[in-house]
């Protein structure tokens, strides 16, 4: 059956299949499979940012729902902002050293990394 295609009403007595389930892991910050052999990297940085330190995180292999979801993660342990941008995620504050363990923690390859 086409896929924009499906059964209002039919006399046919066998049902449609139920569609399957997709199955997420039960951390959605938590790494995935393809991050494997993948280390993250912990920045600091204060370029373009009026002298403010930030912690920028690259590296991470993750739909955007899951960056988001680290993000959160991220935010609620350490008490401090964030956002997303691009394919990295940023931390307001220096707070490398608190978050290279927690990473470490959810199953990344985190490493410290400049500055």
């Amino acid at each position: 059956m086409p896929k924009n295609k499906r059964v209002v009403f039919s006399t046919d007595p066998t049902p449609e299949p139920a569609p399957r389930e997709v199955q997420l892991p039960a951390n959605p910050a938590a790494a995935l499979g393809m991050q494997k052999g993948k280390p993250v990297r912990v920045w600091l940085e204060k370029n373009g940012r009026g002298g403010k330190i930030v912690c920028v995180i690259k590296g991470v292999v993750s739909p955007p729902s899951g960056k988001k979801a680290l993000l959160k993660e991220l935010k609620s342990k350490l008490g401090t902002g964030g956002a997303v941008k691009g394919d990295d995620i940023e931390i307001q504050g220096d707070h490398r050293d608190k978050i290279v363990p927690m990473l470490r923690d959810l199953g990344y390859e985190a490493k410290a990394a400049g500055g």
